[in-house]
């Protein structure tokens, strides 16, 4: 349903709630910021492991450029048990979760707060965890931003470098590792004390230890890409998604195996040009701009001031490196650009379709392609 321009005039004073809601599987703190409403969904977000929801959100959600969305749409952050500011350490006889029964944690959440759909907004540990929550309850997720996901079980290399690991390297070194590649550690010291100082000083490292060990033993997410002729009734997503990694990110090529198994007219891939671990802390106008976009597909924020976006559309050959089994009739490279603001509003006409940030072409969004797409920006 598209919202009117009327239902925003007023005074923007969203209700916040925090509470501690029960779930199956222990307590999950939330964050829960206006009011859900029949006619549109809640964005829910989850975070990534050593963080929370103000140091895997805060930077994207108080950016000026957001405030058009969480105008329209009220938003929930949820955060694994225990992973809050200032947690206790989890009890003795606690099991911590797994990454599948922490997915099934959001059920209870939705019915909690009277939610009856959503838009997934996840980072690494919480992309898989809302992955997860929209295969099993699809009928509950409207859409999917996932950042840095890895939709594959740890391998046996890499379970033995976790416990080799878990035996010489603290927690914060940890999370420092899995968040920021080698170079972003090596010349980004601001950003990487910053991060790092969270770690140690606000979160509990026991409660961390436990969440680190649980995303280390997760299954794969068993998707599998449809195929016109084949398998049509592959499981995979079925609501609009979008993919995002910084092209510096340790998830890259995670990232882009996990587009290479998704729906193809569901689903597009940005990549950000000279981005590092965190796209929505390091380029968070970008990551706003393509989440307006993607909102908008779906039937959302027709009123809502947004940039043009521009088009262009170029042989997938440059990218078969990186993902040589994705099908190329369904796959399209569009190239880097710089972002350009612009004062009038353009409105997108269809849903999933190819888009990119930069100075490329002033063809209206109604002409862009419906497929599965890599966006460089």
């Amino acid at each position: 349903m598209v919202l009117e321009d009327n239902e925003c005039d007023s005074v923007f004073e969203p209700q916040i709630t925090e509470e501690n809601v029960e779930t199956p599987y222990g307590k999950v703190h939330c964050i829960m910021t206006g009011t859900p409403r029949a006619n549109r969904p809640v964005i829910l977000t989850f975070h990534d492991i050593g963080l929370n929801h103000k140091s895997s959100f805060a930077t994207l959600f108080d950016h000026e450029d957001m405030q058009e969305i969480i105008r329209h749409l009220p938003f929930c952050h949820v955060e694994a048990p225990g992973q809050h500011e200032g947690a206790k350490t989890l009890p003795a006889a606690y099991t911590y979760p797994s990454m599948d029964q922490l997915s099934e944690t959001l059920p209870a959440v939705l019915k909690h707060f009277g939610m009856r759909s959503v838009i997934g907004l996840g980072i690494g540990a919480g992309a898989y965890i809302l992955a997860k929550f929209a295969l099993n309850h699809p009928e509950m997720v409207d859409g999917l931003l996932l950042i840095n996901i890895n939709p594959n079980a740890e391998g046996i290399i890499d379970s033995v470098a976790n416990k080799v690991s878990c035996w010489t390297h603290t927690v914060p070194d940890t999370v420092i590792t899995h968040l920021f590649g080698k170079d972003e550690i090596e010349t980004n010291h601001d950003l990487i004390a910053t991060y790092r100082h969270h770690i140690t000083t606000t979160m509990n490292q026991l409660n961390v230890n436990q969440f680190i060990r649980s995303y280390n033993s997760r299954t794969a997410l068993e998707v599998e890409r449809p195929i016109p002729g084949g398998n049509i009734n592959a499981r995979t997503l079925k609501c609009s998604t979008l993919l995002v990694v910084g092209d510096n990110a340790p998830a890259v090529e995670a990232v882009v195996d996990c587009n290479s198994k998704l729906n193809p007219t569901k689903t597009t891939l940005l990549k950000m040009a000279d981005c590092g671990g965190l796209p929505q802390v390091d380029q968070p106008a970008k990551v706003i701009e393509a989440f307006k976009y993607f909102i908008q597909g779906m039937g959302y924020l027709s009123s809502a001031g947004m940039t043009r976006l521009r088009s262009r559309t170029t042989s997938s050959s440059s990218i078969s490196s990186f993902d040589g089994s994705r099908s190329r009739a369904h796959t399209n490279e569009l190239q880097r650009g710089r972002v350009h603001s612009h004062g009038s509003e353009e409105k997108r006409g269809r849903s999933h379709t190819d888009v990119t940030i930069g100075s490329i072409s002033n063809r209206n969004v109604d002409q862009m392609i419906s497929k599965s797409t890599e966006v460089a920006c």
